[in-house]
């Protein structure tokens, strides 16, 4: 339009005008008769341009819209398909969404109002949880899920985390040791949501703070806040950074060409290399919180729990709903365990006799059959029905060894043949043990006890039996002369 009153200036000639403006003359002449923008010349619409198919039925619509706002349109369209197969059909759906979603515009209850807080520096960190197995992380080839503690500061965005597997206390406690201790200040106050590991319920059916949570709070001199239950946007700003701040790593994986790390702790390294990239533009507002925050100058916590529990006649112990074996010499014995966000120390009499991964989630076993493996194979009748039996394949090849002991004898006998075979993988070396196996097995050879100790007993004889003589290729030294030749 602009350009149309320009030419129209330059040359007094409407068709000419309209040509450079790109518009036939007819509308040329039209705007310039108006004198009005094309938006301007709109007119609303006030009648319909065609029937309304929920004419017949809208009174009852409208009069259930009122009475309970929550119901969805497919709710009501699909009790109109069945109580009026003739007058519906499934393509009219969007049109009666559409009409509800007017009504409701128009007559419909009121919402609720968010209102946007002004933060003020140095005031709060908000930490919050959130998972990163999107990412496609992968530690040496294997799938890696995980969480990732995130603690913020809302004023200047100013982020960190680490990396976990659960919304426990443990990793609580160490996303926000990692974070305080990287500022080297604390704020007033410190704000979770109502995470069990942070809160708890009470009969009122409100939440309060659990005891250990508040001991950390106060350590850092904090003060603990949360959110209301269910009001997951009064935790918006950490809510809202989750999503860049994975979009940001998904990014730096691309760039830097591979999912995978070496362990864990080379990912979380890598991480906080990225997190150093990603707050640098925060620095001008993170120095504006930082002069009002109070120095870290307290010690460290330890980043672990201590759980005090005897060992059962089943040579196992319970922490946190799930099941550990330790040493048979331990049945019966009072334990001191130290509960780590990815891992737990056994103590007796002040000294470590186990460290094992932790266990995620509730109802799972880990059982080491070194363990168990002295009481069992003398009586090899109980590992038919044993509880816990799977755990005593310490891998597949074992598993399968199992399997053609189970084709080729009854199961009273496969069972101790088994039993005989894991107490050698426990008296010797489990390596020797399964490599034995994994031969018998290619060469379809009879498993027993008997023959795998044989093996084992004669290192030398297994070793040259499982080595494979290389084949070379001389081709390839063909192929690279030519190659040289052809350069020359």
């Amino acid at each position: 339009m602009r350009k149309l009153m320009r030419e129209k200036t330059k040359t007094g000639l409407t068709g000419i005008a309209g040509l450079k403006a790109g518009m036939s003359r007819n509308t040329a002449a039209k705007y310039l008769k108006e004198g009005r923008l094309p938006s301007e010349m709109k007119e609303v619409r006030d009648w319909r341009t065609r029937p309304d198919p929920f004419l017949n039925h809208w009174a009852e619509i409208e009069a259930r819209l009122t009475a309970d706002p929550a119901l969805e349109a497919i709710t009501i369209f699909e009790n109109l398909l069945d109580r009026f197969p003739d007058e519906y059909e499934p393509g009219q759906l969007r049109t009666l969404q559409r009409r509800i979603r007017q009504w409701r515009g128009l007559a419909g209850p009121d919402k609720e109002v968010f209102f946007p807080q002004a933060h003020r520096a140095g005031e709060a960190m908000q930490t919050d949880f959130t998972w990163a197995s999107k990412l496609g992380v992968t530690i040496q080839g294997e799938a890696f899920p995980h969480m990732l503690c995130h603690p913020v500061l809302p004023y200047s965005n100013w982020e960190w985390v680490t990396v976990c597997h659960s919304e426990s206390l443990a990793a609580l406690k160490r996303g926000v040791q990692e974070a305080l201790f990287r500022l080297g200040h604390a704020p007033l106050f410190h704000q979770t949501d109502n995470s069990t590991a942070a809160t708890h319920d009470l009969t009122s059916g409100k939440r309060d703070f659990n005891v250990e949570y508040m001991d950390m709070i106060r350590h850092f001199g904090m003060i603990p806040r949360t959110i209301a239950v269910g009001a997951k946007e009064q935790n918006g700003d950490v809510e809202a950074i989750h999503r860049g701040l994975k979009n940001r790593l998904k990014q730096y994986l691309i760039m830097r060409g591979s999912s995978d790390f070496e362990s864990a702790a080379a990912y979380e390294r890598w991480l906080w290399q990225m997190l150093a990239k990603t707050n640098r533009p925060r620095k001008t507002k993170l120095g504006e919180e930082l002069a009002v925050m109070r120095p870290v100058t307290m010690a460290r916590l330890p980043e672990f729990i201590e759980v005090d529990t005897r060992v059962s006649s089943w040579s196992t112990l319970s922490i946190k709903k799930n099941v550990y074996s330790v040493p048979s010499r331990l049945i019966g014995e009072k334990l001191r365990v130290r509960v780590y966000e990815g891992r737990i120390d056994v103590y007796y009499g002040g000294k470590m006799q186990l460290s094992t991964p932790r266990l995620l989630g509730r109802g799972g076993h880990r059982i080491n059959y070194r363990h168990v493996i002295w009481s069992l194979v003398k009586k090899p009748g109980a590992f038919r029905l044993y509880r816990y039996r799977e755990d005593l394949f310490p891998s597949l090849v074992f598993r399968r060894a199992y399997d053609a002991l189970r084709t080729k004898l009854e199961e009273n006998k496969a069972d101790k043949e088994y039993v005989r075979i894991l107490h050698l993988a426990a008296s010797t070396m489990e390596s020797d043990v399964e490599a034995a196996l994994e031969l018998l097995l290619e060469t379809k050879t009879p498993i027993s006890a008997e023959g795998v100790k044989a093996m084992v007993t004669d290192g030398d004889k297994l070793a040259a039996m499982v080595m494979d003589a290389p084949v070379v290729d001389l081709l390839i030294y063909d192929n690279l002369l030519h190659r040289q030749e052809g350069c020359v």
